[in-house]
């Protein structure tokens, strides 16, 4: 198909991408993708990855473009895009070995940011972990001044969206049970950062 929606960010992340996650997720079945975006990410990396059952989902409007994709690309392993807004959504407890999700937490709101991670708390598996992929603060400070100027760029979009400070994201996480395990250094100044979930750690 030609009219498919393409974001070229998400064809030269897509390898580096893959690279880690071939290694986190080599045991693992079941990935629930939050923010499937153009449907890109899941067709590439099902079709590299074909031990996992890809499962995509975004809000109802960016459906017919992740559909696109999946038909042309007619793999097995891929499954019909879930509707999906973080705010709203109600998803059944530990039913995925893994969550992935790029380029998310930087355009939401901090709410929304805040119940994406309680959403991943509950849908994991003990031991599963979450994948997200994007730019962070760390200690307060980015990583580049190109990532400065990407942040007051968002900020004056929408004063809602912003680089998120990691310390925040690695509280959130607790709070779900999950703890950070690995940290990513990626192109362009990303990264791809690693919690798993551990629900006997939270309780010691």
């Amino acid at each position: 198909m030609n009219d498919k929606p393409f974001a070229p960010a998400t064809e030269r992340n897509s390898q580096p991408i893959l690279d880690v996650i071939r290694e986190e997720f080599r045991d693992f079945g079941s990935i629930l993708e939050i923010g499937s975006g153009t449907g890109q990410h899941a067709v590439f990396f099902a079709a590299e990855l074909v031990h996992l059952t890809w499962q995509c989902s975004d809000v109802e409007a960016n459906h017919s473009g992740i559909r696109a994709w999946l038909e042309d690309a007619g793999l097995p392993n891929t499954r019909d895009p879930l509707s999906l807004d973080v705010l709203t959504a109600e998803l059944p407890s530990g039913k995925y070995d893994a969550v992935f999700s790029a380029n998310t937490a930087h355009i939401m709101s901090f709410a929304a940011v805040e119940r994406m991670f309680s959403i991943v708390g509950s849908v994991l598996h003990d031991d599963g972990v979450f994948a997200l992929y994007g730019p962070y603060r760390i200690g307060g400070e980015f990583n580049s001044a190109s990532n400065a100027a990407f942040h007051r760029s968002l900020r004056q979009q929408d004063a809602a969206m912003g680089i998120r400070h990691i310390e925040d994201l690695d509280r959130l996480a607790e709070e779900g049970g999950m703890y950070r395990a690995r940290l990513y250094g990626m192109p362009a100044n990303n990264m791809l950062v690693i919690w798993l979930k551990d629900t006997e750690r939270r309780t010691k």
